[in-house]
């Protein structure tokens, strides 16, 4: 037996629609990051950029469990002293970049290389329910019908 490494001659890589629309955004984060990774595929290979081309759609409308839409606060800093700035995630996600929280979600299941930064720009993310890519043909995947605890009932 010898190990399989694939060759950038061997990946395949197809676009893949995610509707976010009532589903648990840590769910969807983490289905969208083995995407990205393409640890999906049985030719999987670490050092390489195997992933799909990701689009999520209706970002603005995904969910979260508990109280953490009005408690999950996320940080960032100015770069000056004393310059932490906090909000909490239904301030971005009624604000004017929602579909942020989905990125940052994202971002944060991949290592922190630059493989995964490479990766993280076949991700798309739109508030609404239109994207431009509709010439690359992308295939509909339903994470709603995956798990019932993917969906959230409230």
């Amino acid at each position: 037996m010898k190990t399989y490494t694939a060759t950038p001659a061997d990946i395949d890589k197809k676009w893949i629609v995610i509707d976010a629309d009532g589903v648990v955004l840590g769910r969807l984060a983490s289905i969208v990051a083995n995407r990205l990774r393409g640890k999906h595929k049985a030719t999987f290979t670490p050092h390489m950029d195997m992933g799909d081309n990701v689009i999520v759609i209706n970002a603005d409308k995904v969910q979260m469990t508990g109280n953490k839409r009005a408690e999950k606060t996320y940080y960032r800093h100015t770069g000056y002293p004393g310059g932490i700035k906090s909000r909490t995630a239904s301030e971005i996600l009624d604000g004017a970049h929602p579909e942020r929280i989905v990125t940052m979600a994202v971002k944060r299941m991949l290592p922190g290389n630059r493989l995964s930064r490479k990766q993280m720009t076949n991700l798309r993310v739109y508030a609404g329910a239109e994207h431009p890519h509709e010439a690359q043909a992308p295939e509909v995947l339903d994470v709603k019908s995956m798990n019932k605890k993917n969906t959230r009932t409230a």
